[in-house]
């Protein structure tokens, strides 16, 4: 039962390949898919409050456009903030947080009396909602390698299940309940999380990284008995002490490693109790530099072209396809047609179907590389305005690709880094991708508003190339690989790539 044997030794990742995906990883995905559901409905409901407040209030454009703005902001701090705090004190306690916030200022907003009020209780649900890659990274870290790519394309589906869910739920509550209580409703599954709370464990590789072997054995005991298989014989040992005794024998890397091999254990301890800035370092330490930066572009261009579509989507079908001065300042809430809206939100349905088909066969560049391509075939026939039924179709084709891009970066993202720092590296990448989020409305979409849909368009066609060929330049291929503890393990998949 995984201790006959004191001589023999095993990992995290060779325990939970040896026990496969069962029983307890789906109780796993279920509660973490449900936070997922919860910021995807949080961030879809944005296309629909925007319109009804701006009516109601006689908001500017500008105005309008900041209640989205506001909380791409707060998302900004809380992605980076989370991150940290689930690095330094566990993950438990970063996705109980950002539950606790989430669900009260969200369900707090459906109350603001005003438009100052409305946007600070958005701000906050914005911080809570940064903390959506500490319930994805947590995921990740309970998934045998060898089918990481497929799971966690069918945990990013219960996004795409948000994202309909909403559509439905505002498709049948604005016109006769109206916003506040679409706010309301869609603060729900946040709350959810509270309530299941105390039956979620915590993950074993932090648990290992951090020193605690014994409670991380005693949860894959329980991986064990939950999925009815056995633990690998032998002793359970951390990551990074099978890594130095790895170092001891010969290599081809032998050369490159040599330098380094007196620092190694020094180092590996140190990471175990980072934080703060320090951890926000050593991302941009010469080792992670160019995968920092490139995966950081390219979670700017996948925010701003995401929520950019689905903007466009209400805007587009608001009649500023065909716009004129006098359409530009007299949008009504009853003018978005909720049925485009949610024709468009399956689109995320085929999007995750072929990102699950690709991302274990082509890899995670080559899949994230050709859907975003294939996007800016989709837009650009929209540089100039097209019939109704068509401009659906095409932003259809185009909110496919970039679900597909969007699921796999957060599958390929916490794979490049270490769990010393994986959610602050992947939080601060989603942080660095709110700012896209944040721009989107005020630039993009304002264009659209003020008659310059081609402008728009051609702004998304360099953003979305940009970002394609920034994954062609990713340093390695994480396809099939073990996920590291440390940064010195990391640096390996860049010499072996």
């Amino acid at each position: 039962m995984g201790d006959e044997d004191p001589t023999a030794t095993y990992t995290v990742d060779e325990a939970l390949v040896a026990m496969g995906f069962g029983k307890f990883q789906v109780l796993v995905l279920a509660y973490a898919g449900m936070g997922w559901i919860s910021e995807a409905m949080e961030m879809m409901l944005l296309s629909f409050i925007g319109p009804a407040v701006q009516s109601l209030w006689g908001l500017s454009a500008h105005e309008e456009s900041l209640i989205s703005s506001v909380v791409f902001a707060g998302m900004l701090f809380g992605a980076y903030s989370w991150g940290i705090v689930s690095d330094k004190h566990g993950r438990r306690k970063g996705f109980l947080i950002t539950a606790v916030v989430t669900s009260g200022a969200g369900f707090l907003s459906a109350f603001a009396p005003n438009y100052l009020s409305l946007l600070v209780l958005r701000f906050l649900v914005g911080v809570g909602l940064g903390g959506g890659p500490v319930l994805s990274s947590w995921f990740l870290e309970f998934i045998p390698a060898p089918n990481r790519g497929t799971w966690m394309v069918i945990f990013s589906a219960f996004w795409t299940v948000g994202t309909i869910f909403e559509a439905s739920v505002a498709w049948f509550v604005m016109p006769r309940l109206g916003w506040r209580w679409l706010l309301a409703l869609s603060s729900l599954p946040s709350s959810v999380l509270l309530l299941f709370y105390v039956a979620t464990p915590e993950s074993p590789r932090y648990l290992c990284m951090k020193g605690r072997i014994a409670d991380a054995h005693s949860i894959l005991k329980e991986i064990a008995r939950q999925n009815k298989t056995e633990l690998p014989v032998g002793v359970l040992v951390a990551d990074y002490n099978v890594q130095l005794q790895e170092k001891s024998i010969p290599s081809e890397d032998s050369q490159l490693l040599t330098p380094r091999r007196k620092q190694d254990t020094a180092r590996n301890s140190s990471e175990q109790s980072i934080g703060g800035f320090s951890s926000l370092l050593l991302l941009l330490s010469p080792n992670l530099l160019k995968s920092t930066t490139l995966l950081w572009i390219v979670f700017f261009g996948n925010a701003f072209s995401y929520y950019g579509l689905v903007l466009l989507t209400t805007e587009l079908s608001n009649g500023h396809n065909e716009c004129s001065q006098s359409q530009s300042h007299s949008k009504k809430t009853s003018d978005i047609n909720y049925g485009d809206v949610f024709v468009t939100s399956f689109a995320e349905l085929p999007g995750l179907l072929l990102s699950a088909a690709i991302v274990d066969k082509l890899g995670r560049k080559l899949s994230m590389s050709s859907m975003f391509f294939l996007c800016c075939i989709f837009l650009l026939p929209l540089v100039v305005h097209q019939p109704a039924g068509l401009t659906t179709s095409l932003l259809f084709g185009a909110r496919m690709c970039i679900t597909a891009t969007f699921t796999i970066i957060y599958i390929y993202a916490p794979e490049v880094y270490p769990t010393s720092i994986r959610t602050t590296g992947v939080g601060v990448a989603s942080a660095i991708g709110r700012i896209g989020g944040m721009m989107c409305p005020l630039v993009a979409v304002a264009l659209v508003h003020g008659c310059h849909q081609a402008a728009s368009i051609i702004l998304f066609e360099i953003v979305i190339f940009v970002s394609g060929i920034c994954v062609v330049l990713f340093p390695f291929e994480t396809k099939g690989r073990d996920l590291s503890d440390t940064i010195a393990s990391s640096t390996e998949n860049i010499y072996s790539a």
